[in-house]
């Protein structure tokens, strides 16, 4: 069956999920407090969140709050950034471990070309050099 050059495949797992380390990538407008807040006119930008980082440390800004509301995201980052739960996984063995790198984006631009032929490539180099395993990824 041939596929669209822009259909994600299957991948099938190469290792336990128990031996797997977790990457989040989310397009909820989760960024660090000491980053950048995102362009509300959109924005291709990514983040690199570390692994390490502590979710007190992370907020969400978004472009359009009338059409995503991220209240909620506000008073328990693990809805849209569930890094907290990640690190629950691994300390119960049910996951390998948590990722040294996690990528945020606000998912809201009008520039989806440039976001198809630089950033979703950046972001994939990122992970590549990183020792992720496996994502999740998260919308908001």
């Amino acid at each position: 069956m041939e596929l669209s050059r822009r259909c994600v495949p299957y991948t099938p797992l190469f290792k336990p999920l128990e031996k797997m380390n977790i990457s989040i990538v989310t397009t909820a407008g989760v960024r660090l407090n000491t980053q950048e807040p995102y362009n509300d006119e959109g924005d291709e930008r990514f983040y690199v969140i570390p692994g390490d980082a502590q979710t007190s440390d992370l907020t969400v800004n978004y472009a359009t709050p009338a059409n995503y509301n991220f209240s909620d995201s506000l008073k328990d980052i693990n809805v849209v950034f569930p890094l907290d739960r990640l690190r629950e996984l691994a300390e119960a063995g049910v996951i390998g471990g948590v990722s040294k790198k996690h990528i945020a984006l606000m998912g809201y631009t009008m520039r989806l070309k440039k976001v198809y032929d630089e950033t979703v490539p950046a972001i994939a180099k990122e992970l590549e050099r990183s020792n992720t395993d496996g994502v999740i990824l998260t919308a908001g």
